[in-house]
């Protein structure tokens, strides 16, 4: 695929943060909302730009396993499904799963390909400092990712050695997974390679927010059984958000909590964010959500942005926004810890 990105595309302003009376800094991106048709009915920027999926495409990665029968053979239940769509912080629950799921399909954590990282949850990677002890392979927050393409290896008799290469059955069906959901020609469809080394798609934003609706209303066109796997992989994610983040400090997972059922909630590194809103009222098809902050900021301008964008929808109702708060704006503290400033939004979508 030739790079989309050779023109650099207009983002909008979306975040600006505050020091005293001026803005000393801005963060820029795009935002698109979709509906379950694919009809477009808010956005910002140009969502049309170009950028890899990153974790968001964990949900669709799953849909393989759980459609071709491999979930069921081996016995996963929601909470390891749940497990399989999420970027986990590494915490002992998370620990435990991973583990019980490599037992049921007969390997042991050696066969993860991820790699280790410092896992997300502070608490955890705190302790590790503390005993000078090495992160294990467990902790990657991929690794049930990673377990479930496992499993789903060994039911299509494929090679367990090279499962996350591009070449790999398990990978192959993925690929697939990505250009029916998004619309976009297999072909047309960059391919890089993940930091947990297994292939990473770029599509539009635009074509991301399309994932998430027909994840979350698949179009009847899709066979019986993506459209199931569909529904059990919304279910699992709705009933065990702690499983997709952590039981603490995690955008997903209080997104999810917040919202009660109403949406799953998908980050993906590099200031990407994915969601699928399930229908309702509001949005009687659902409601596909994703946007890219254009520098890649994770950690105090995707959050604002996620809240506002949520809020500007309607899908959050007020006990909700009150829940989501501390997400919403930021303080800017001095080395006193005196507050001098804000991190704050600074957008309206264009409603279309």
């Amino acid at each position: 695929m030739r790079d989309e990105n050779n023109s650099i595309p207009e983002p909008a302003p979306l975040v600006e943060v505050r020091r005293g009376s001026i803005t000393e800094s801005r963060h820029r991106g795009h935002i698109i909302a979709v509906d379950g048709d694919g009809r477009i009915v808010a956005r910002l920027g140009s969502p049309e730009v170009v950028t890899y999926l990153r974790s968001s495409a964990k949900p669709h990665q799953a849909i393989p396993l759980v459609a071709s029968g491999a979930a069921d053979r081996f016995g996963f239940t929601p909470e390891e499904l749940a497990l399989v769509c999420g970027s986990h912080s590494g915490e002992p629950i998370h620990v435990a799963t991973v583990k019980g799921m490599l037992a049921k399909i007969g390997l042991d954590e050696s066969a993860l390909r991820c790699g280790t990282h410092e896992p997300f949850s502070r608490e955890v990677a705190r302790e590790l400092r503390r005993r000078e002890s090495a992160p294990s392979v467990l902790q990657n927050n991929c690794s049930g990712k990673h377990t479930g393409m496992l499993a789903l290896a060994i039911h299509l008799g494929a090679p367990t050695a090279d499962y996350d290469s591009p070449a790999n059955p398990v990978q192959l069906l993925i690929a697939r997974v990505i250009e029916q959901f998004s619309g976009v020609p297999l072909e047309d469809i960059a391919v890089g390679v993940d930091g947990c080394g297994v292939p990473v798609f770029g599509t539009s934003v635009r074509a991301m927010a399309l994932m998430y609706a027909r994840l979350i209303s698949p179009p009847e066109d899709f066979d019986a059984r993506t459209r199931l796997a569909c529904e059990r992989i919304v279910q699992a994610m709705v009933a065990y958000p702690e499983m997709v983040g952590g039981t603490c400090e995690r955008l997903d997972t209080e997104v999810m909590r917040a919202c009660a059922g109403r949406l799953v909630s998908k980050v993906g590194a590099e200031g990407v964010y994915t969601a699928g809103v399930l229908p309702c009222d509001r949005w009687p098809r659902g409601l596909g959500i994703a946007l890219k902050i254009e520098d890649g900021e994770d950690r105090r301008a995707r959050p604002t942005v996620v809240i506002e964008t949520l809020r500007q929808l309607e899908v959050l109702d007020r006990e909700g926004e009150q829940a989501l708060a501390p997400y919403a704006r930021f303080d800017v503290r001095n080395n006193r810890r005196e507050v001098v400033g804000e991190v704050r939004p600074s957008f309206t979508l264009e409603m279309l």
